[in-house]
């Protein structure tokens, strides 16, 4: 280390221009650096979807999930599984080990779908989810028609021709934004040609609905006959057959009676319709249709974010007149809040420490130069987290002490400024240039130790967080490698950079005096001093005491993983009885958001009822998740009211409206909820067995034990049965007769 010292004092151009360079780098990965408001916490998993139309959950369960869940036992590396069976919807969630590459875990799980495809019902495909986490969704958008806008033919937009401008138009454009993995839709209809068959007709004809199906099949494909070549010319050969609307399906033949052809139109009827929804949106108390872009996993939130934005805005300019895509929901305004705070935090404790050691050292030359430790060590901790994935979130950069990381250089500096002034009152004149590097080169070599151990000691204190592992390890280790990083750079340059730029700038007469401040705190220090030496014993005794009570209060205090960050925004999940109907769901949500609505405070309420397109986040059409948007705080009519206040509001708001049940959240503390545990609260009891009757009645005794626990809230017990279905049993004889 001497050596390090004295060639980096006596190549100090050579030094500079190294830290110049480091410091270029770290601003260029700067621009490399993944941004988010928190650590993602989310585990490795791998969704299966399986969609299975007509089948009760019993079948679900026993048919479709059972089997896959069972398959995907014994992979490298697994953890556990999880799954859900819904009617018609299976959902297994597989979980790996930490560190499992996702496209590794992704591949040996499709590697054992392809292998029971043929154990499953016909007709059922499982396919996995998008390769997303929990912050996945990070950019939510409503196509919504103006009033009075009209389509091309004159009539007001309807769902279904706003899921149409979505699923043509806007989604795949969203698509091909680099960093988007999935645009999920949910709400409108997509549109569908309904043939219904009239039975007489066909029992005239001695026709069956197979015969027609089978007819409608068979003529709804273009065929290809290759080439001819004439005259030297060669000409493609095909027969587009594919059906282009309701005149081409009706004018189908079926069948033939005496030579004389049976179309479609002899035995049903054809009109436009729409699909059986198993969700919807609203915003504002009006039906709309959302779309939700998914963030690939690894990918920076803040930039992904902000192409979606822009790239909707261009997006915007091709649809028809009177739609709008309208922003609801982006998550670079969280990040850019989160962000903002901590710079603002760290640019106060930086401009502090500046103050203080200019205070301290009474040279602005010294102070600067010391000062300039924290941005060169935080453009090299930079350089770190981008080479090791780590992101710049609320955790890693706020637990950043600027302090700790000037200690081992203000310690140098003011070393090296007390042995030049010593010199210079010993010589009586300024030093000269080879005695400048000699006394900053000896007065560097004599405390570094002092500084190396304080950092190690630091070091050391941080090192047993990375052996967490888990939700702790993802949610800890950034705040550690940040640390550990940005003192090992603050060490580096301390020991390098610091004696190389007071060797070369210190220049002149170099006074070394105490200031009045120091002068102070000598003579209030002194007297208190001496008074405890001399009553060592009541002094001993007071601190006893003051450490033993300050153990009994933290006893009484309470324990929390971490303190819950408020992004801003509020996510209330509604529930109703089971089997509510969409339709009614709508019109509930309709009611609740309204309520909200008369809050001033709250700038856009949207909701999502049931099951999207993409199966990411399965619910029956009974529960909805409604995102409460709000207005910045300097807007509300009174900007210093708390939020628990308004949280409180709201649940009164909310309770206003009956029928319906709440648990109020946060939107990324919701899906983080959901995709580590498969619960969206905070605390969830899983009870296991095989029946389901037994289960449900140790889930309501659960829930009397919990609920007269005090800071218990929004209990519920998970809905198992109650489901209304209407089950056609057939009589074979009957058929066969």
């Amino acid at each position: 280390m001497d050596r390090i010292i004295e060639t980096s004092i006596h190549r100090r151009w050579v030094v500079l221009a190294l830290v110049l360079a480091v410091a270029a780098f770290g601003v260029y990965n700067y621009q490399r650096l993944p941004i988010d408001a928190v650590p993602d916490i989310t585990n490795v998993q791998v969704q299966i979807n399986a969609e299975a139309v007509g089948y009760s959950p019993l079948e679900v369960e026993s048919r479709i999930t059972y089997t896959i869940e069972t398959a995907m036992t014994g992979l490298p590396q697994l953890d556990y599984t999880r799954s859900i069976s819904r009617y018609g919807l299976s959902q297994v969630t597989v979980v790996f080990q930490d560190a499992t590459d996702i496209y590794f875990a992704r591949q040996v799980v499709n590697e054992r779908i392809q292998e029971i495809r043929g154990q499953l019902p016909a007709g059922i495909d499982p396919t996995m989810g998008p390769v997303a986490t929990g912050l996945g969704e990070i950019f939510m958008y409503s196509v919504s028609a103006q009033p009075g806008a009209r389509t091309a033919e004159g009539q007001e937009y309807t769902a279904t021709d706003l899921r149409t401008i979505q699923d043509w138009i806007i989604r795949p454009q969203l698509r091909q934004v680099p960093g988007v993995t999935e645009v999920n839709s949910i709400g409108g209809f997509e549109k569908q040609f309904h043939v219904t068959p009239d039975p007489a007709r066909l029992l005239s004809y001695g026709l069956t609905i197979t015969d027609l199906s089978a007819a409608l099949a068979a003529n709804n494909a273009n065929v290809g006959a290759g080439y001819i070549e004439k005259f030297g010319a060669q000409y493609l050969v095909r027969t587009p057959g594919q059906l282009a609307g309701i005149p081409d399906i009706l004018s189908i033949v079926v069948a033939r009676r005496e030579g004389v052809p049976i179309t479609v139109a002899d035995v049903a009827g054809i009109d436009l319709g729409k699909e059986l929804s198993t969700g919807a949106a609203t915003m504002n108390g009006k039906e709309t249709v959302l779309g939700t872009a998914l963030m690939l996993v690894g990918e920076n939130s803040r930039t992904v974010s902000q192409r979606v934005a822009e790239k909707l805005t261009e997006v915007q300019q091709t649809l028809p007149p009177g739609v709008i895509a309208q922003p609801v929901y982006d998550r670079t305004n969280l990040v850019n809040k989160t962000i903002g705070t901590v710079a603002e935090n760290l640019a106060i404790g930086a401009l502090l420490v500046i103050v203080v050691l200019f205070t301290m050292l009474g040279n602005l030359r010294a102070a600067l130069l010391t000062a300039a430790v924290i941005p060169l060590s935080m453009l090299m901790t930079v350089i770190g987290m981008v080479e090791y994935r780590v992101s710049a979130n609320l955790m890693s950069l706020g637990a950043l002490d600027f302090g700790l990381i000037v200690d081992g250089a203000l310690i140098i500096v003011e070393n090296c400024l007390l042995r030049m002034a010593q010199e210079q009152h010993r010589f009586g004149r300024e030093l000269a240039r080879h005695e400048r590097l000699r006394v900053v080169s000896e007065a560097t070599r004599e405390v570094w130790r002092p500084s190396l151990v304080s950092v190690v000691v630091v070091v050391l204190v941080n090192l047993p967080i990375f052996a967490l592992a888990g939700i702790e390890g993802k949610m800890f280790r950034p705040m550690a490698f940040t640390v550990v990083v940005a003192l090992i750079a603050a060490l580096i340059l301390s020991v390098t950079f610091l004696p190389a730029a007071v060797a070369l700038f210190m220049t002149g007469r170099v006074a070394e005096n105490e200031n009045a401040i120091v002068r102070g705190a000598k003579r209030a220090y002194a007297p208190a001093l001496q008074w405890a030496l001399h009553h060592r014993g009541p002094v001993v005794a007071a601190a006893v005491l003051m450490v033993l009570g300050s153990a009994w209060l933290a006893s009484r205090m309470g324990a929390e993983f971490i303190p819950q960050l408020n992004e801003g925004d509020i996510a209330v999940h509604a529930l109703r009885v089971t089997g509510t109907g969409v339709e009614q769901a709508v019109g509930m949500q309709q009611q609740v958001e309204a309520a909200f609505k008369r809050l001033p405070e709250i700038q856009t309420v949207f909701s999502k009822i049931g099951t999207s397109e993409v199966a990411t986040d399965p619910m029956p059409p009974h529960v909805a998740d409604t995102f409460v948007m709000m207005k910045p705080e300097d807007e509300w009519p009174d900007p210093d009211k708390p939020h628990a206040q308004f949280v409180r509001e709201l649940e009164q708001a909310a309770n206003s409206v009956p029928g319906n049940n709440y648990e109020f959240t946060q939107p990324i503390q919701m899906r983080f909820n959901e995709l580590i545990a498969g619960v969206r609260s905070d605390l969830g009891v899983k009870v296991f067995g095989d029946n389901l009757e037994t289960l449900l009645q140790l889930g309501n005794q659960i829930e009397q034990i919990v609920e007269p626990i005090r800071g218990a809230a929004d209990l519920k017990v998970e809905q198992v049965a109650g489901l209304p279905v209407l089950t056609v049993l057939i009589d074979r004889p009957a058929l066969f007769r």
